[in-house]
């Protein structure tokens, strides 16, 4: 049986949003292709609240920043559950111009979000891409990161 949240966004992703359907998916459709994948009703209804989560970040205004590339300061909570490699991988993604300061907020929130108590780097590729498929006006962005994902000998400095 899965237990992890982001299995389920990852099977969500992949079966559902990465192509783009026509139409809007069926939450009931959705919940029952899930159950016969063998995910639980608990990581189930945690992976929908999730996306209720990043779809909040589309109400939001922009937030008012006062300088162009503002330094994140992480908290003890995330330090604790972001080893330095993720926070480095952010990094570079905010200098190459693939996450602004915004963007970089809504990954860090929906990664802390997953309720895990360590995240790898993968698990935050995948959240850097969730992010950047549901943001209107990211696509060159999320083929970006979409080449990084799945070319594992590439190498990022920052």
């Amino acid at each position: 049986m899965k237990e992890n949240v982001l299995d389920v966004l990852m099977f969500l992703f992949e079966n559902y949003f990465y192509d783009e359907p026509e139409e809007e998916p069926n939450r009931a459709d959705m919940e029952e292709n899930l159950h016969q994948a063998g995910f639980t009703n608990i990581e189930i209804e945690k992976a929908f609240a999730w996306l209720d989560g990043l779809a909040d970040h589309h109400l939001q205004p922009e937030l008012p920043l006062q300088a162009d590339h503002p330094i994140r300061i992480y908290v003890a909570k995330e330090l604790e559950r972001l080893e330095t490699d993720c926070r480095d991988f952010l990094l570079y993604l905010e200098n190459v111009g693939i996450l602004d300061a915004q963007r970089r907020e809504v990954v860090l929130d929906r990664l802390m979000a997953l309720e895990a108590e360590e995240i790898s780097l993968d698990d935050v590729k995948w959240v850097v891409l969730m992010v950047l498929f549901s943001q209107p006006g990211q696509e060159a962005n999320y083929a970006w990161m979409e080449d990084l994902m799945f070319d594992s000998e590439q190498e990022y400095r920052h």
